[in-house]
């Protein structure tokens, strides 16, 4: 689909506050992400005349400018398999007249885009033909499992994001690390968003990075290997790998960050996957409440453990 001609969107009062970048995969559908970087990066998505961040937040009447380009033909979506949305519909672990929580597989990212046809939200929305409007109310890696809140109103999605940049959403995830993991620690090391020249995106600890501050403490130890807890009080890009690995300890299928030869023993020992669940999710709800709910640990994150020897 081909737009000749530089146009401008104004913003509504239902995506006041919401992510530029949100904003602009939902409306512009058919664009890669990747794309959509580009063209901020170069100044061609403009606000109010302005250039722009992927973050920036959206106020009531933002004009957003838009330059011309092509977007992939929306009526044809990929299509999710009879098989995904039963796996879908049995992956519920929460619903209410505003939020869904899932227990999303390793091995499915959040959405579509950048090369990924098909994303758990877009297969979410095939699932359940009333979905549309239901939005992603934070991410979690491809490669990670475990809970993943989805919004059914625009209301909750408010409210949900700001508990999320107040801290009051409390995570827990459950990784499996390389190693003796000896003790109870804070990693408090602000981390930095790169690229690399092959558009990977990694991320580093550096002084000019963002705040960044998790808590981990060991759950069992084994010959090699620890299960560890850990509670992210931010909620950067890869930042329980990132500080693990500052510890010595890279995650167990972390084809990122570990080492070579890490992943390749491991591997032999039946490691195909990256052993990060997010475990639970402690959340305030709009009637002063707390839901807690926590994902059962797949089968093929136990089926490691149960191969390792306790110590």
């Amino acid at each position: 689909m081909q737009h000749t001609q530089v146009t401008h969107i104004i913003v509504e009062q239902d995506f006041v506050d919401q992510r530029l970048d949100n904003f602009l995969v939902r409306e512009l559908k058919g664009l890669p992400r990747t794309y959509l970087y580009k063209l901020l990066r170069k100044g061609e998505i403009r606000v109010n005349k302005k250039r722009c961040k992927p973050n920036q937040r959206l106020n009531l009447n933002d004009d957003i400018r838009l330059p011309p380009m092509t977007l992939a033909d929306p009526s044809q979506p990929a299509v999710a398999a009879k098989g995904l949305q039963h796996d879908i519909k049995a992956a519920c672990l929460y619903e209410d007249d505003g939020l869904i929580v899932f227990n999303k597989p390793s091995g499915i990212a959040v959405h579509g885009g950048s090369g990924v046809r098909l994303g758990f939200i877009e297969a979410v929305r095939q699932t359940y033909p009333y979905s549309q409007n239901w939005e992603l109310v934070h991410r979690i890696d491809k490669e990670t499992s475990g809970c993943l809140m989805v919004s059914k109103k625009r209301s909750m999605l408010r409210h949900l994001h700001a508990q999320l940049r107040a801290g009051r959403i409390k995570k827990t995830y459950w990784a499996l690390v390389n190693g003796p993991w000896k003790e109870a620690v804070k990693v408090d090391a602000p981390l930095l968003r790169t690229e690399t020249k092959s558009g990977e995106r990694r991320v580093k600890i550096a002084k000019h990075g963002k705040e960044s501050l998790t808590f981990f403490k060991p759950v069992t130890r084994y010959a090699q290997a620890t299960l560890v807890e850990a509670r992210p009080h931010t909620g950067r890009t890869h930042q329980i790998r990132v500080h693990a690995l500052s510890q010595g300890h890279a995650l167990l299928g972390d084809e990122k960050y570990a080492h070579d030869d890490q992943l390749a023993y491991w591997k032999t020992r039946g490691v195909r996957r990256l052993c990060l669940h997010a475990k639970a999710l402690k959340i305030p709800m709009k009637d002063a409440s707390t839901l807690y709910v926590e994902a059962p640990v797949p089968s093929n994150f136990t089926s490691i453990m149960d191969r390792l020897t306790p110590q």
